[in-house]
């Protein structure tokens, strides 16, 4: 067999050869490097099989060249990606490969003490992203385009994460919307600043750089000092991120003398976009990163299910506190979810979708994959009203699912996890509402008679069996949850508890 033309991103990388392709903490590569060290990390992980045949590979590899090289070398092999936090701790890194049905490990050499015990437990094979180049191209097999591609967790209202399937026509699909709308070209730099787990990062950052023959710059981690110094330097033409991450580069950027402010401006004001996503963007922050930069952030929408599906026009009024207009081949609606009935302008509902980005199936979980679905239209779960058009969205129809920083929470998960804590008998999990961060994660949580609980030996104990995004930020202990008639604990009047002064 020869080596596999099918893969779009692999046959489009061939034509941008000895173009910059990442720049990175390791160094500076190509696409003919990418193609190079992806073809060695499929071999390796083939070993002489013809195919992977949609066998899951989990991957613990910091954002830079080895990550993007090891995502190709699995799907080049016919394998499907599943990438873990380089930020998780290993209870939910098990989580994950134990739910993926994993058969294979990839390790990064500084995370191999950390995914070795996870390893040796289940007897699953552990490599690390080999960067030399093969002295022969490896066989490798024929890729059809309706296969299953990646598995990205996310929360859902039901607890624990869920594993989001799609394939690599979904992917492409969502890259190509993206490039179109966004008007993504080879003359593009973009720097990038967000975590290599979820839908942002991998989709609308990497792979749509990397489909277009662009530059995709990495930063390891997010430093607001750094990231403006990069920006300072000039070259780039593309910056995508989180709420968070415009607001606390506003909050660098107050703190510098005026001519550094004068310097960072200028640099970041050379760049043709800036967008903002995975949450609502405060007006107020638009406002000021505009009177930081002059750009007004083009602000959209989406989902780890669907990829993104609204956006702000790239040409255009950008309208804030509004995410746009549906992107290319996207179809919206807004129903009624009791009667299902189609809304028109200026009623409020629930956003549904419909498009060949939409995913495959939330794997091993087919009932939940079918009631997620009316008719063909992806429920969103969001309310929304459109005006004049463009979509406005009012908020999640669930109190469970949190957005924070960017990222979505279950209040379920955590709560679950809580629970197990010695002194908690009970407690609820919400969201309160934080400019920075859109919501910041609170429990109010009740106690064993008599005994005492502060928030940081709370957050200590709960940081080595959560995410850092779920470990919660404000406590409140009660005698009693507040409930209703029936005994159910009334979230909304948990979050007043903890909003009123």
């Amino acid at each position: 067999m020869s080596i596999n033309p099918d893969i779009p991103l692999v046959a489009r990388a061939r034509e941008h050869g000895d173009r910059t392709a990442v720049i990175a903490s390791e160094g500076v590569f190509t696409y003919q490097d990418l193609l190079r060290v992806s073809a060695g990390i499929a071999g390796g992980l083939l070993r002489g099989d013809r195919d992977l045949g949609e066998s899951r590979v989990a991957f613990l590899v910091p954002p830079g060249f080895r990550y993007a090289a090891t995502q190709w070398g699995i799907w080049r092999a016919g394998g499907v990606a599943v990438p873990l936090s380089v930020n998780h701790p290993p209870p939910e890194l098990a989580y994950v490969i134990d739910d993926s049905e994993t058969s294979a490990l990839i390790a990064a050499p500084e995370f191999e003490a950390v995914l070795g015990p996870i390893a040796a437990q289940r007897g699953l094979r552990m490599m690390t992203p080999d960067l030399a180049h093969p002295d022969r191209p490896p066989s490798l097999p024929q890729v059809a385009p309706h296969r299953r591609a990646m598995i990205v967790y996310t929360s859902g209202t039901t607890g624990r994460p869920k594993g989001v399937v799609t394939t690599h026509q979904n992917i492409q699909a969502q890259i190509t919307c993206l490039t179109s709308a966004w008007g993504w070209s080879p003359e593009d730099h973009i720097l990038h600043v967000l975590p290599l787990h979820h839908v942002h990062g991998i989709v609308n950052i990497l792979l749509c750089a990397l489909w277009s023959g662009a530059i995709c710059e990495i930063m390891p981690r997010f430093e607001a000092e750094g990231v403006w110094e990069r920006m300072a330097q000039g070259g780039l033409t593309l910056f995508m991120a989180v709420p968070t991450v415009y607001s606390r580069l506003i909050s660098a950027w107050d703190t510098y003398p005026p001519d550094q402010q004068a310097r960072c401006s200028a640099g970041a004001a050379q760049m043709r976009l800036m967008v903002s996503g995975s949450a609502a963007l405060p007006v107020r922050t638009l406002e000021k990163w505009k009177a930081v930069t002059g750009h007004v952030l083009l602000e959209r929408y989406g989902m780890t299910e669907i990829g993104m599906a609204l956006s702000n026009p790239l040409i255009g009024e950008r309208r804030p506190g509004y995410v746009g207009y549906p992107l290319p081949e996207v179809t919206a609606r807004v129903v009624d979810k009791k009667s299902l009935a189609v809304l028109g302008p200026d009623q409020a509902g629930e956003l549904q979708i419909k498009g060949p980005g939409v995913f495959h199936e939330y794997w091993r979980r087919p009932e939940e994959t079918a009631a997620s679905f009316v008719d063909g239209w992806f429920c969103t779960g969001d309310e929304v009203v459109v005006v004049d058009g463009m979509y406005r969205i009012l908020g999640r129809r669930s109190v469970d699912i949190i957005k924070t920083g960017g990222y979505k929470v279950s209040a379920l998960e955590i709560e679950e996890t809580l629970r197990g804590h010695p002194l908690v008998t009970e407690c609820a999990v919400v969201g309160t509402p934080d400019e920075e961060w859109g919501q910041r994660v609170a429990v109010a949580a009740v106690l064993q008679s008599g005994q005492a609980l502060t928030l940081e030996d709370l957050r200590s104990w709960a940081k080595e069996r959560l995410a850092p995004y779920k470990v919660p930020t404000r406590l409140l202990v009660l005698d009693d949850l507040p409930r209703n008639a029936m005994g159910k604990v009334t979230k909304p009047e948990v979050i007043r508890l903890f909003t009123e002064p």
